[in-house]
């Protein structure tokens, strides 16, 4: 049996040369920067747990209801009207981003992003809790102990943590109260939303169980964007190679123009992907911070001041001056401002309920046998409002001679609710020109909205056509 030949080098910090797995076990490094993402990365632990059961003026935080077309972000309810309203505040999100990478790096990645904050904070403790550290986690590596009884703990103790947040993650999606419905039941009862579940819980125990550092390595395409992102003058983890450089041992201290860096590889093996930072930027940097927190504690036991890596701009290692102004931080900017102001402008404007007319599926007319004409008139209200109202609705320039029927008058929306009904307008033949009858629809609630719509019933051409069936 033949066998591929083995790479030259190393392609992926995940990938061995000869195409086998290289498991990174990163050994935490404690220092200040730590602490304070530790405290992030806890907070939004706690918001993620959070959000689906806070309530704002009785609506969920956020409920993103996709087969409804219904999206509630703190306690405003978008829907599939609100096209242009959705488009600002996914322009502003995304301008955001790119105005925050410009101006400090991968600060996304390595402070907030869920990837981060849940492996390095909750999966890998537990994980060097159980297997005595990252030399026993080592260890049972080189043996290939892959279900050895510490393991086999962990890996329950990850499926529980999983589940937990599989079924968040759903709430932000299906609502708490679907939710606590979904669990209670069997799954006989309900086999499609328990298969959602458990493949939710499934993918969330294969990412932080086996793919881990890959998802940002292969499957996240931020680290692909930096090249656009980012620019000389954006703040990133750095190595200083004019400070550093040339490496030497602690017993070769004495050398003439020695750097300060000893070449001891602490930044290495605390990389939570596995990078040597002082290879310069690369795409697999996630800007944690381990290597600022390994270096610095080195520094200090050689007697070395601290910074050697810290946050920095690649052009200020140059040794060349900062530029605060910028194009791409002076029009993201204004395009933020734009997006962001019209989002609140039109949000601010936009009226307590939104009324759709339609007409009724089928024929545009009916033809009735005593020769008056039928048309259907389709009412989609949805109440914007913060309150239940009851909406009145009345058609205004009939005649005596119309007939108008309301089954539902005045039609009950509950706040944050899409209702449709309809409304049937009789008229006589005669009431039409060319076929044509202008209208208008009035629909009121009390003092909060009053509104009225032009719609066009339809009838016969002229008196000589033939009756509808």
């Amino acid at each position: 049996m033949t066998h591929a030949p083995a790479a030259s080098g190393r392609v992926l910090p995940t990938l061995n040369e000869d195409g086998t797995r290289n498991w990174i076990r990163p050994k935490p490094s404690p220092g200040r920067w730590w602490q304070r993402r530790r405290v992030v990365a806890w907070a939004l632990m706690v918001l993620f747990i959070a959000l689906p059961h806070l309530r704002i003026a009785g609506k969920p935080a956020i409920l993103l209801d996709v087969p409804r077309r219904q999206f509630t972000i703190l306690g405003t309810t978008f829907l599939p009207t609100d096209t242009l309203l959705l488009m600002l505040l996914l322009g502003s999100v995304v301008i955001a981003i790119f105005l925050f990478s410009a101006l400090f790096g991968r600060v996304w990645c390595g402070w907030a992003c869920p990837q981060t904050v849940y492996l390095e904070f909750l999966y890998r403790p537990i994980e060097r809790w159980l297997e005595g550290g990252r030399s026993g986690s080592l260890q049972l590596d080189r043996a290939g102990r892959h279900f050895a009884p510490r393991r086999v703990l962990k890996y329950v103790i990850y499926l529980a943590i999983s589940l937990v947040l599989g079924h968040t993650f759903l709430a932000y999606f299906v609502g708490t109260e679907a939710l606590a419905q979904w669990i209670r039941l069997s799954p006989y009862e309900h086999p499609v939303p328990f298969i959602v579940m458990a493949v939710t819980t499934g993918l969330v125990f294969t990412d932080f169980t086996w793919f881990r550092e890959q998802t940002c390595l292969i499957a996240c395409p931020y680290g692909r964007w930096q090249s656009v992102l980012l620019d000389r003058q954006s703040m990133v983890v750095s190595y200083d190679y004019g400070r550093g450089e040339p490496r030497a041992m602690p017993k070769d201290r004495g050398a003439d123009g020695a750097g300060d860096c000893i070449d001891c590889k602490a930044c290495v093996t605390t990389c939570p992907t596995g990078i040597d930072i002082r290879n310069g930027l690369q795409m697999e940097c996630v800007h944690c911070t381990q290597c600022m927190d390994a270096c610095d504690a080195i520094m200090d036991k050689v007697g070395r001041p601290r910074g050697l890596i810290r946050y920095a701009t690649q052009d200020a290692l140059a040794g060349k001056p900062p530029r605060l102004l910028r194009p791409r931080v002076v029009l993201y900017p204004i395009a933020l401002t734009l997006f962001l102001g019209g989002f609140i402008a039109t949000l601010g404007l936009r009226p307590d309920a939104d009324v759709t007319l339609l007409r009724g599926a089928g024929e545009p007319f009916t033809l009735e046998a005593d020769g008056t004409v039928l048309n259907q008139v389709r009412l989609r209200l949805a109440n914007r409002s913060r309150a239940d109202h009851d909406y009145i609705v009345s058609v205004i320039g009939l005649g005596e001679e119309a007939q108008v029927i309301a089954p539902e008058n005045p039609l009950a929306v509950r706040a944050g609710e899409l209702r449709t009904t309809s409304l049937f307008v009789r008229l006589p033949r005669s009431a039409f020109e060319d076929g044509r009858r202008d209208i208008t629809i009035r629909i009121a609630a009390g003092n909060s909205f009053n509104a009225d719509y032009r719609f066009n019933l339809l009838g016969p051409a002229d008196a000589d056509e033939d009756d509808h069936e």
